[in-house]
């Protein structure tokens, strides 16, 4: 068994690399400028400029020696002008100029340079330039110092950023929300998964009878309506008409009660149809034969050997619907002010908080990956035949 935990932890490496190489080309490379973004459209060069020195914009993309500083901008008479002061570093210009290096003292030297490098030593800025010049190319620290390694180096270090809209390190945004969340979808996912196969193993048993056809129906009835339609019934119903529940806010546990009522309901139709189908499977094996002609009792069969054996198509299914319980947690937290991760990630989109938004999809990937992990663990544990396969 170690053996096999090793094997599937060994395989979650690579792919959990390329969910982070993945985010980064979305959020990066496709997203646009975040400092355009965030700071808007008339935004000055110098501010610009800082916001991509201080969350790692202003480097090359994957790796490279050299990359453009947006430092530049023309005055009333046309002529290129320095946006902002320089600060220490190695730099290059495209066209010959003369620039000023000026110290926090008051000195200054006057330099005259072209193509070639010049060096800005710690302690001094470039302030002026006149010339013919339109670019300025920094030197990068080393070869691959780029936004893929600074990204990198800083998820080592679990640095997500700084949110814009909270002035708070996204980390602690996320240690904020991770409660609120799991203290919604945990009871959830455990209660409706249990309801799901209880009447899944009713419906099993009284195959064909009344009873099997009446959960059929309801779940029917159930798997008809929209989530959001059932958000509203539940607070129209249990909140307004009889206020049983309070349908806004996070102060204790009985807040939670309603949302976690709604969302089992929601999905109970789906989960009963595909539990009992999982069951039915293997109440035809020829194992449940052998176990009849023992005399074994048929609720002792059904219970125990039928849903010891169903257990693996519906671990699949309960892994499965746990990025969709995500979801639907950001549904239920927005209509019932939860703070939770849904709350974060919608309050994000709307003041385009990209370091938020680039965590909350990374955490919710590796959330993924970690069930799928203890999925395959699941597997290995339930039927040895799989562990020896693998």
């Amino acid at each position: 068994m170690r053996r096999y935990i090793l094997q599937r932890i060994l395989e979650m490496i690579p792919t959990t690399f390329g969910v982070l190489l993945l985010t980064f080309i979305l959020f990066y490379v496709v997203g646009g400028s975040p400092a355009r973004t965030v700071l808007g459209q008339h935004a000055t060069q110098e501010a610009i400029a800082s916001f991509n020195a201080v969350n790692g914009y202003d480097k090359p993309l994957f790796c490279g020696n050299w990359y453009t500083v947006d430092a530049i901008h023309h005055d009333t008479a046309g002529k290129p002008e320095l946006a902002f002061p320089l600060g220490p570093g190695t730099y290059r210009f495209d066209r010959p100029a003369a620039l000023t290096l000026k110290r926090t003292d008051g000195s200054e030297i006057r330099r005259e340079i072209g193509r070639t490098e010049t060096t800005v030593p710690e302690g001094w800025r470039l302030t002026e330039a006149k010339g013919g010049y339109t670019a300025v190319e920094r030197r990068t620290d080393h070869f691959f110092d780029s936004q893929l390694w600074h990204y990198l180096c800083n998820l080592t270090h679990l640095d997500l950023g700084m949110s814009v809209d909270t002035k708070q390190p996204v980390i602690t945004v996320l240690k904020e929300g991770i409660l609120p969340t799991l203290s919604l979808t945990v009871p959830i996912l455990l209660f409706g998964s249990l309801t799901g196969v209880i009447f899944g193993l009713l419906c099993a048993a009284s195959q064909g009878g009344i009873l099997d056809r009446g959960i059929l129906f309801v779940s029917t009835l159930l798997m008809s309506v929209n989530y959001v339609v059932w958000i509203l019934l539940g607070q129209y119903l249990l909140g307004f008409s009889w206020p049983v529940f309070p349908i806004w806010g996070y102060e204790s546990a009985y807040y939670l009660v309603l949302p976690v009522l709604i969302g089992i309901v929601s999905a109970l139709g789906t989960d009963v149809r595909f539990y009992r189908a999982a069951i039915l499977d293997e109440v035809y094996r020829p194992y449940v034969r052998t176990a009849i002609s023992k005399g074994v009792s048929r609720s002792r069969i059904l219970f125990v050997h039928v849903l010891r054996n169903s257990l693996v198509p519906i671990v699949t299914y309960i892994s499965l619907g746990i990025p969709y319980l995500f979801t639907g947690s950001l549904l239920l937290e927005t209509f019932f002010g939860i703070p939770g991760l849904g709350s974060v990630s919608i309050n994000a989109i709307n003041s385009a908080d990209m370091s938020v938004i680039r965590a909350v999809v990374i955490f919710g990937a590796l959330i993924y990956q970690v069930v799928n992990l203890l999925t395959d663990i699941a597997y290995g544990w339930l039927d040895p035949r799989i562990r020896i396969a693998a």
